[in-house]
C-alpha cells in the first residue's frame, strides 16, 4: 500500500510539473527556425538575421539550422510540419516553396502555414568571369545555336530562380541545359568553378561575388536595371520585349509556423518580428545587400504567397514542369 502511495505521489508530480510547464508564456523555451534552402544562400541568409533582431524582443534564443532536399524545399517543410504546432519549430522560406505540392514534394497547400515575409532581392542572369559571353544577347544567340547544350545553374526545380530561367527561355526562344543545386550558393560556386556556364540566383546573392570579379551580369530579371559598385547592370526587359509575358516574378523570402498554432504563439511571433522589422538594423542590413523590406505576416503575407502559389503552379503546369495537377490541390488559376 505504501509503495502505491508513493507512486501516485510521484505521479501527481509530474503531473503538476507538466501543467505548469504548459501554463507558461510563450516563448519559455529556445525556438528552432528550421531553413529549407542551404547554408550561405539568400533565404539562409536573411533567416539568420531577422531571427537575431527578434531575440532582442524574446526572452529565449532563436537557433537556426539547415534541413535541405526534396523538391523545392519540401524536406523542410516536412520535418517542421511533423513537429508540434506548438511555435517552437518555425520554418525558415522563400517564395520557392509554393511549388512543392505541384512538383510531388508534398501534398499541401500552402496556406498550411502562417507566414513572414521579410523582403526579396532581383534574380540576375550571370556567367563566370571569364565567360565568352559579354552581353545577354551573345549567351541568347550561343544557346539558340546549340539548344540544350549550355548548361545553367539554379537552385532546385521550381524554385523562383528555375522559373526565372524558364522565363527566360521562352521569352526568348533560347534552349538550356537545367542544373539544379540544393540551394543559390552552391549553384554560384559551380558557376564560379566552371561546371555550369551560367546562373540565375538574386542580386543580393551574387553582389561579393560581382564585386570579387568572379561573376559577370549580363541582366536583372526585373524591368528596373540595377548597380554594383561600378557596374551597371541592364534589364533584360530592355533587350526583349516577349519577356514580360513571363516576368518578372520576384522573392518573398521569410519565415512560417503552422498555421495551426495558437493566437498566443502568433501574437508573440508577430510582435517580434514587427519591432525587428522596424529597427535601424534591419533597414541597414537591407541597403547594403540589396534587399526589398515587405514586413508582412499573418494574413497579408498569406495573400501575398497565395497568389504566388497560384501563378507559380500553373506557370509550371503551362510549361509542362509539374507532375502534379494544380487543380487537383486546389489551387485556382492566377
Amino acid at each position: 500500500m505504501r509503495r502505491f502511495l508513493k507512486a501516485a505521489a510521484v505521479a501527481a508530480l509530474g503531473f503538476g510539473v507538466v501543467s505548469a510547464a504548459e501554463a507558461q508564456t510563450y516563448p519559455y523555451r529556445d525556438i528552432t527556425a528550421a531553413v529549407v534552402w542551404g547554408a550561405g544562400g539568400g533565404t539562409d541568409t536573411i533567416n539568420r538575421m531577422i531571427m537575431a533582431e527578434m531575440e532582442k524582443h524574446l526572452p529565449v534564443s532563436i537557433n537556426v539550422i539547415n534541413q535541405t532536399g526534396g523538391v523545392a524545399g519540401s524536406n523542410g517543410m516536412v520535418y517542421v510540419m511533423n513537429q508540434p504546432d506548438d511555435g517552437y519549430t518555425l520554418v525558415g522560406l522563400s517564395e520557392s516553396n509554393v511549388t512543392a505540392a505541384v512538383q510531388g514534394g508534398w501534398d499541401q497547400k500552402f496556406s498550411y502555414w502562417h507566414p513572414f515575409i521579410v523582403g526579396g532581392s532581383p534574380d540576375l542572369i550571370s556567367v563566370p568571369a571569364n565567360s565568352p559571353h559579354k552581353t545577354l544577347q551573345d549567351l541568347i544567340e550561343a544557346a539558340k545555336a546549340a539548344p540544350g547544350s549550355i548548361p545553367a545553374a539554379a537552385s532546385g526545380s521550381g524554385s523562383i530562380h528555375h522559373l526565372n530561367l524558364l522565363a527566360i527561355e521562352n521569352g526568348t526562344g533560347a534552349t538550356f541545359k537545367f542544373v539544379p543545386y540544393k540551394g543559390s550558393a552552391p549553384g554560384q560556386e559551380a558557376a564560379v568553378a566552371g561546371e555550369v556556364a551560367v546562373v540565375v540566383t538574386s542580386l543580393a546573392e551574387q553582389q561579393a561575388l560581382i564585386d570579387g570579379g568572379l561573376l559577370r551580369p549580363l541582366a536583372t530579371l526585373t524591368p528596373e536595371p540595377a548597380k554594383v559598385g561600378s557596374i551597371d547592370i541592364p534589364s533584360a526587359f530592355s533587350v526583349y520585349d516577349g519577356l514580360d509575358k513571363y516576368l518578372p516574378l520576384k522573392q518573398a523570402i521569410g519565415f512560417a509556423v503552422h498555421a495551426s498554432a495558437s493566437d498566443d504563439v502568433k501574437a508573440a511571433l508577430t510582435e517580434a518580428f514587427d519591432k525587428a522589422m522596424a529597427s535601424d538594423t534591419v533597414a541597414d542590413w537591407a541597403k547594403t545587400n540589396h534587399y526589398d523590406i515587405s514586413g508582412q505576416s499573418g494574413a497579408e503575407a498569406s495573400a501575398i504567397f497565395a497568389k504566388l502559389e497560384s501563378t507559380f503552379a500553373w506557370t509550371l503546369w503551362d510549361l509542362g514542369a509539374a507532375t502534379v495537377d494544380p487543380a487537383t490541390l486546389g489551387i485556382e488559376k492566377p
